[in-house]
């Protein structure tokens, strides 16, 4: 039975696993006070296996990693965060993390799930046989997923900040980390972001220095740019002038401009296209 599943079928199901875990968190935070860590942290685990299990699948479709059009790109961006996750989750014992982390994944990959537009085509083989390429171009999501778990800690960040200055310390916000904890994470978190990204501009510049036309310039332009504000609000932070709340801001609009941002990489693909299998292929008279 689960072998006749199609890969958007497994990715529904990942969906479901994420939104339960956010319900969960939520369910317990109505009734405990706080979210329950490992519930949640087996839930989002569970959803994680799912998705990899569709985006293996898509990936054999496409022959290639599935990064063809906006659907692949957020579905791989949540995908990229919830790795993060799973592997520091643990580390900053952070049971709010978790909650905020299944919120975040159910609200990009059933956003992406809903809107059937953004999968009609697929693009085979983007990335031709150039093995490089495509590392380029999954190490750019990837740092995607990292900024997305910044925009998380930058979010609590605010939630802690709201709390002291109203003198709220319970519910929710007694589970919160220190402000002094959510800044060192955020801090790591942005630092790891602007390396990977940069290592995926630097594998990128190889090629397209040999073959120009090989890449969008409006692409190009694009991904430098976000790489740009990222490692701009990093210097700022490392001197000093970029902390607390004007930190946690920084990281939730630039998280924003990023995901507008694919938009435009998706449309300046070649159009080269394959009709996704869900799609009813169009009568010619």
């Amino acid at each position: 039975m689960l072998a006749a599943l199609t890969d958007r079928q497994w990715l529904w199901l990942a969906a479901e696993f994420y939104l339960a875990g956010f319900f969960l968190g939520t369910c317990s935070l109505l009734r405990r006070g706080g979210p329950s860590g490992v519930a949640v942290y087996a839930l989002i685990a569970f959803g994680y296996l799912l998705q990899l299990v569709g985006l293996t699948l898509r990936g054999r479709a496409v022959g290639g990693c599935p990064l063809g059009n906006t659907f692949e790109l957020l579905q791989f961006t949540a995908w990229s965060a919830i790795s993060l996750y799973l592997v520091v989750g643990v580390t900053f014992r952070s049971s709010v993390l978790g909650y905020f982390t299944a919120c975040l994944a159910a609200v990009l990959t059933l956003v992406s799930l809903a809107i059937p537009a953004w999968d009609a085509e697929r693009h085979v083989r983007i990335f031709g046989q150039n093995p490089w390429i495509e590392m380029h171009a999954a190490l750019a999501l990837f740092s995607y997923g990292v900024f997305a778990l910044l925009a998380l800690t930058s979010l609590m960040l605010l939630l802690r900040h709201f709390s002291l200055k109203s003198k709220h310390l319970g519910g929710l916000f007694s589970f919160l980390p220190s402000m002094v904890d959510l800044d060192h994470i955020g801090l790591r978190l942005l630092a790891a972001g602007v390396i990977i990204l940069a290592g995926s501009l630097a594998v990128g510049s190889v090629y397209w220095l040999r073959d120009p036309a090989s890449a969008s310039y409006a692409k190009l332009f694009i991904t430098i740019a976000v790489w740009l504000a990222y490692a701009t609000a990093l210097f700022l932070r490392l001197r000093g002038q970029l902390l607390a709340k004007r930190f946690a801001w920084t990281g939730l609009v630039l998280f924003g401009a990023a995901l507008l941002s694919l938009w435009p990489v998706d449309a300046s693909r070649s159009p080269a296209v394959a009709p996704a299998p869900h799609s009813v292929p169009r009568r010619h008279p």
